[in-house]
């Protein structure tokens, strides 16, 4: 049985007519710029029994599906150790999926959006690369979001990906970095069996970024693989002399590096706009960081992910558990420290039998 027996998608002439034929397959949200010809080729997933009541893609529309038992990251406040990967023998957990191709480290609006074009067509994951800063020398910097808090982010995203959130797959890049492009496409095919790919139209792979996206459509037409090519996301509120990411890749697009400037500034508002959230800053606070009932300080240290510049910054919230009210409160970002106050007695009526917990907070829009 074929994941989708006939051809399902045509190159097309025009941009009318990419929104009037990518309407009808779902479609939308995003211009598509580049869509390739392809023969799906038969679903990996449907060797097992437990595939038996997938629907195939075709050209009404339905689409792959892969197993629910998908591995999950859990979330901050559980402080529990990661589940081991579910998975059926023999068969990668990605298998029969549609996965978004890019570095995810911000996963902001522009990420966001390949995962609602994977959801339109099947079953969606981001396909992620660890290890990168260790293996090409890079200089360790803190991420934009806590690795404990990228479930939650996911999850926020189902309303946009007819409520499927999206889950994530994570590749050592030492395991690829040295594949040609072909290679890669390869290990899609044949190691991970995916059924299609979502990817940026700057996007590029294989060793030295040597493949770029219109290789990709090719590849993954001569292994059987959908290839959905989509534009990049741009920044509405961009000016051209005060938005500068010195990038020479940057055309203008959301980007990591966008948004890392924007914190570094304290710009909140842009930061807000350009994630489709609020900020979430992760901390691991101690007893001993509350030096009065409505402080708490604590050292750069013990801050999980990627902290706004220094300043004061106000309409805050401060999350203290899953269950938990949001407290409004207000940051003080120096140089060693972060510095929450909040009017609320409830911190001190926490339970502090634990060595630390993690607290979050997530940032206004106001500086001082």
């Amino acid at each position: 049985m074929l994941c989708g027996g006939s051809r399902v998608l045509q190159h097309l002439s025009d941009h009318h007519h990419h929104t009037s034929i990518g309407l009808g397959l779902g479609f939308c949200g995003a211009r598509i710029v580049q869509l390739s010809s392809f023969f799906l080729r038969p679903c990996q997933a449907m060797k097992n029994s437990r595939f038996s009541h997938q629907r195939m893609i075709s050209s009404s529309g339905s689409y792959c599906r892969t197993p629910k038992d998908i591995p999950i990251l859990h979330n901050c406040f559980s402080q529990r150790e990661d589940d081991p990967e579910i998975a059926v023998e023999g068969l990668s957990p990605v298998a029969g999926g549609i996965v978004a191709l890019g570095k995810f480290d911000a996963l902001h609006i522009g990420h966001r959006e390949l995962t609602i074009q994977a959801s339109r067509i099947g079953t969606p994951y981001l396909l992620s690369f660890v290890g990168m800063a260790e293996v090409l020398g890079w200089e360790p910097r803190a991420p934009i979001v806590a690795k404990c808090d990228r479930e939650r982010v996911l999850t926020s995203w189902a309303s946009h990906c007819g409520n499927r959130a999206p889950a994530e797959y994570e590749i050592e890049f030492s395991s690829v970095r040295h594949l040609t492009p072909r290679q890669f496409v390869e290990k899609l095919s044949k190691e991970l069996g995916v059924c299609g790919v979502v990817a940026g139209e700057n996007y590029r792979f294989g060793y030295r970024a040597s493949g770029d996206a219109s290789e990709l459509v090719r590849l993954c037409e001569e292994y059987g693989i959908g290839a959905y090519i989509i534009s990049s996301v741009m920044d509405k509120n961009q000016d051209s002399g005060e938005r500068d990411s010195g990038d020479s890749k940057d055309r203008g697009q959301v980007s990591s590096t966008r948004i890392r400037q924007a914190l570094a500034s304290g710009d909140m508002s842009y930061v807000s706009e350009l994630l489709g959230r609020a900020h979430r800053l992760i901390l691991r606070v101690r007893a001993q960081d509350m030096p009065s009932e409505r402080r708490i300080s604590v050292p750069r240290s013990s801050v999980l992910n990627l902290p706004p510049g220094n300043g004061i910054y106000k309409a805050c919230l401060l999350l203290v558990g899953d269950d938990e009210p949001l407290i409004p409160c207000s940051v003080v970002v120096d140089t060693s420290n972060i510095h929450v106050e909040t009017e609320d007695l409830r911190l001190c009526n926490s339970d502090w039998s634990q060595e630390s917990k993690l607290l979050g907070v997530e940032f206004g829009y106001s500086q001082s």
